[in-house]
């Protein structure tokens, strides 16, 4: 059995070398150094344009756009922050480096938001909400947008996991007052590192351009009303989160390759799914409805089994080259909330603990055929079924 690498990312597309050469031949890897026109500049109308937002502001990774846009909203120091308790630890970090405070409320077995744990917290003092679609997995955004609007409370979109996500209709990222996007490795756009910021109000993005590191008067070079930064000019601190050029010319062509990318990660995933599902011992969460993902990875619940199964299945999987995650069942995982040991009074969530403790992750990137995802399927079938297995010495 063939199995593919599940760790390399698709090649960049071809047209990006001659503006990639430019750059190593010019040194102009600066995106201010231009008067106008840099790559940098270049994708954020794009991706703006793309998304059908008025603004976007490049930056140095999904966590600095995430930090900018909490600064951005100007919340007083110690200000509480609703999040999911399912998500990275980048999330409640961010939070923390804004100076304010990560509230946790429950996620349900299916990664989504508990909209009762959740409505109950937002009225604990809430200043600002962050909605992390954590692994492309949308929550129910109408309502959480509903009991955000009735309290006043503005909403932050990690979308780290889900450009090329519709719910019912909207882009995801584009319902809060700010969306978030990653261009890291793992992501459907490839840059290594980098992120990206898109909001249609004109003093927020603004305040994150001048933070993110547009000193002097180079935020001139932003199309954006000059007003909105005139009463902002040397009041705001400088974080220096700016994505640069050569990033830039990297991310620019792989946006035509979005479309295709999307449509080939939830053809690969609702595949895979369709077969993991038939074993007893699995569970793929349906998406809700109006969800259309845009997923490069796969996530499923154990059933009925122990952790010793548990242990066996995730080492058997290994064994024969497939990587398996659960993401409870390690003493460091960035995304169970226990090990976000920075928060003072870590809360315990014991829904999305039990959740954890059974949910596992597994790549599947876009590129792969057919071909190699029944090979990955074969694998996760056959180790489920191998850990599974009562064996004769322990028949009665």
């Amino acid at each position: 059995m063939n199995l593919p690498d599940m760790h390399t990312a698709e090649p960049i597309p071809e047209s990006a070398r001659t503006e990639i050469d430019r750059l190593l031949q010019t040194g102009d890897l600066f995106r201010y150094t231009a008067a106008s026109d840099a790559p940098v500049s270049l994708l954020e109308a794009e991706f703006a344009q793309r998304m059908g937002s008025k603004y976007a502001l490049a930056v140095s990774s999904c966590s600095a756009a995430l930090f900018l846009s909490l600064k951005a909203l100007d919340l007083p120091r110690a200000a509480r922050v609703l999040i999911p308790g399912f998500t990275f630890a980048a999330v409640p970090s961010s939070v923390v480096h804004a100076d304010c405070v990560p509230v946790l409320c429950e996620v349900k077995d299916n990664y989504r938001i508990d909209l009762d744990d959740f409505s109950q917290k937002l009225k604990s003092g809430i200043s600002a909400v962050i909605i992390s679609h954590m692994r492309g997995h949308t929550s129910d955004m109408d309502a959480i947008m509903t009991l955000c609007d009735a309290a006043d409370v503005p909403v932050i979109e990690d979308a780290a996991h889900s450009l090329g996500t519709i719910w019912r209709g909207r882009i995801i990222g584009t319902l809060g007052k700010i969306g978030c996007f990653s261009f890291q490795s793992y992501k459907m756009i490839n840059a290594g590192e980098g992120g990206i910021l898109i909001t249609d109000d004109a003093d927020l993005v603004a305040r994150t351009i001048i933070m993110s590191g547009a000193y002097e008067h180079n935020w001139k070079k932003h199309p954006v009303l000059l007003g909105a930064f005139a009463r902002h000019q040397n009041k705001l601190p400088l974080y220096n989160l700016r994505l640069n050029n050569l990033s830039a010319a990297l991310i620019r062509p792989q946006l035509d390759e979005l479309p295709r990318r999307v449509r080939d990660g939830r053809r690969n995933h609702d595949y895979v799914a369709a077969r993991l599902n038939q074993s007893n011992y699995i569970e793929v969460p349906d998406p809700l409805e109006g969800e259309e993902r845009a997923p490069d990875s796969i996530q499923f619940n154990l059933v009925d089994i122990d952790d010793t199964a548990i242990a066996k299945f995730v080492e058997a999987a290994d064994a024969a080259g497939v990587k398996v995650q659960v993401f409870g069942q390690s003493t460091d995982n960035a995304r169970a909330f226990w090990n976000w040991q920075f928060i003072k009074d870590l809360p315990e969530l014991p829904q999305t603990r039990a959740m954890l403790m059974r949910a596992c992750d597994v790549r599947l990137p876009v590129r792969l055929k057919w071909h190699e995802l029944d090979a990955v399927t074969e694998v996760l079938l056959s180790s489920i079924d191998r850990a599974t297995k009562i064996p004769k010495s322990e028949v009665a």
